[in-house]
């Protein structure tokens, strides 16, 4: 069975949904199982995305993948640095 990936928009928005089904009386579990996903990642979500609007999350991913990339390049300058050391002492 294949994942299903939510955006940061449809997690805000199904949370919501959530936040209404438990206002009415209903248990997480119900709560959960209405909106389509299972009560830990109900959770989950909560924990990442609990009272964020809709572009806050947009932006919160936006800034997740920015932070990879330049970690990605941090790593790179420093394995280039570690290749001009070595060969720099190899030289002498």
């Amino acid at each position: 069975m294949s994942r299903k990936r939510f955006k940061p928009e449809q997690i805000v928005n199904k949370l919501q949904e959530a936040d209404v089904l438990l206002a009415q009386g209903k248990s997480v579990a119900q709560a959960s199982k209405r909106i389509g996903i299972t009560d830990q990642t109900y959770y989950r979500w909560r924990r990442e995305y609990g009272g964020m609007k809709v572009d806050q999350a947009k932006r919160l991913k936006e800034l997740e993948r920015e932070n990879g990339r330049l970690k990605r390049l941090l790593a790179d300058a420093e394995l280039d640095k570690a290749i001009l050391r070595e060969a720099a002492s190899g030289n002498l």
